[in-house]
């Protein structure tokens, strides 16, 4: 497993990165070693930070893998980077990890924290008809997560996967977990460390917990 390509973005304006018009989805790669810091790789930025700027969003990491499955159904070449990750990784099951897992990649320590939720900036972006419903449907989500320990990569390191709780909840489960699967939204609350995100979209899906989804 190693890093095939990292990917850094500048904030740029947009007609079609909706309300906000403004967009750092479009991530292009980079060479040489970049640092990682608390809130991300050097250089990378982040337009919508209300959406994206969360610690636990840190770095996202995508599949070439899952890119090669999507090239032949959308009918297009997709580059590294394409899906606005940072990390595009080869020979890793990115959307198999789980929360909570742990990877030494350089010097730097990442751990996995959620599944990409799709939107409209990512639609328009790709400009797909019916992409969110697609890609939702899809469940080859990709993964974000937040800094562990500080330091530096670059394309070509090695993935080293430090620690793997063994009661996790992988990234594919907690993406059916954030569309209303109600026993798997519970065991992601019963991981200790959770992303307080989790937290909050449990209140949509568990509701009171009382058997009533609240709407």
């Amino acid at each position: 497993m190693r890093i095939l390509s990292v990917n850094v973005g500048r904030a740029v304006d947009a007609d079609w990165a909706g309300n906000l018009r403004r967009t750092a989805i479009d991530k292009r790669k980079i060479e040489g070693r970049i640092a990682v810091r608390e809130n991300g790789l050097a250089g990378d930025e982040r337009a919508d930070v209300a959406n994206h700027g969360h610690p636990d969003q840190a770095v996202y990491a995508y599949a070439r893998e899952d890119y090669d499955w999507w090239e032949p159904i959308m009918g297009r070449d997709l580059r590294d980077g394409q899906f606005g990750e940072n990390l595009t990784t080869s020979g890793a099951d990115v959307t198999g990890a789980v929360l909570g897992e742990r990877w030494r990649v350089g010097t730097a320590v990442l751990e996995v924290t959620a599944p990409r939720i799709p939107c409209v900036v990512f639609r328009n972006w790709l400009d797909e008809r019916g992409w969110v419903k697609r890609f939702t449907d899809a469940n080859r989500t990709g993964a974000y997560f937040r800094v562990v320990e500080q330091g530096e990569l670059g394309a070509g390191d090695e993935i080293e996967v430090l620690y793997r709780p063994s009661n996790g909840v992988t990234i594919a489960e907690s993406f059916r977990a954030y569309h209303g699967d109600r026993d798997l939204m519970l065991r992601i609350l019963d991981l200790p460390g959770h992303s307080d995100k989790w937290d909050r979209i449990a209140e949509r899906v568990l509701g009171d917990r009382s058997g009533v989804v609240a709407t």
